[in-house]
């Protein structure tokens, strides 16, 4: 009923892009954690993979080894579906038997992808296949054009309404989360609001307190002078 992209980035950023003709999708099946990786639980979801998985990964075992370890220790593994992403090294997947067609992932050396309930093959096919060509635009970007993309190619066999991006960067928090719970069109409105976060919101982020700034800006005529400099830059920087 779902079908999702993980993806990371030469700067050690990931992104990870969610639909589903689920309500509030992005709520429970998307889980980050900075440097060390990204997963995407979905068919029957098990929300309890998302700590246990990033634990696993904090720990240094290999996204083929969380993704064994998860499913061996989950009676209801063969109505799962999960992959995982590492901070080094190829994604790992598991799509289980009893998880309904269409239903697949594929695996690349910084991004994977994965769905069940979909309209076919293609879903999966025309979503990597847009990430991989929209490289050298920003992570959020190739996201919502590969989950496009999958969409265009048929996505949910039973229809839309929820989508979800988030990007966690260098920070505990993530830089980007974006959620579309109910609408009638959530990746189209998935990309509008991703232009709305560039007017105030991702360049406000940009001056918080960080790991490597413990107090951010706090002058307010900065902030506002470093947001009308990131809408002035912003055009360029989304079509480079």
């Amino acid at each position: 009923m779902t079908w999702s992209i993980l993806a990371r980035d030469a700067q050690g950023r990931f992104g990870l892009a969610i639909a589903s003709r689920f309500f509030a999708v992005g709520a429970l099946c998307l889980h980050s954690q900075r440097s060390v990786g990204a997963l995407a639980t979905q068919a029957l979801m098990n929300p309890l993979y998302g700590r246990a998985g990033l634990a696993l990964l904090a720990a240094g075992h290999s996204a083929a080894e969380v993704v064994a370890a998860l499913a061996a220790g989950d009676a209801g593994r063969e109505h799962r579906q999960l992959h995982v992403l590492a901070g080094v090294g190829a994604g790992a997947a598991h799509t289980g038997t009893a998880c309904i067609d269409w239903c697949g992932h594929q695996l690349f050396d910084d991004f994977s992808v994965a769905g069940n309930m979909l309209a076919g093959p293609q879903v999966l096919a025309a979503t990597a296949d847009a990430y991989l060509s929209t490289a050298g635009l920003p992570l959020a970007e190739r996201l919502l054009a590969a989950m496009a993309a999958g969409e265009a190619a048929g996505g949910d066999k039973r229809g839309k309404q929820a989508a979800a991006l988030r990007i966690q960067a260098d920070e505990d928090y993530l830089q980007l989360d974006l959620r579309v719970d109910d609408h009638a069109d959530p990746i189209t409105e998935l990309q509008r609001l991703y232009q709305v976060s560039l007017q105030r919101s991702q360049p406000f982020t940009a001056c918080l307190a960080g790991r490597h700034d413990p107090v951010g800006l706090i002058d307010r005529d900065q902030i506002e002078a470093r947001i009308a400099s990131w809408q002035i830059d912003a055009p360029v920087q989304t079509q480079r």
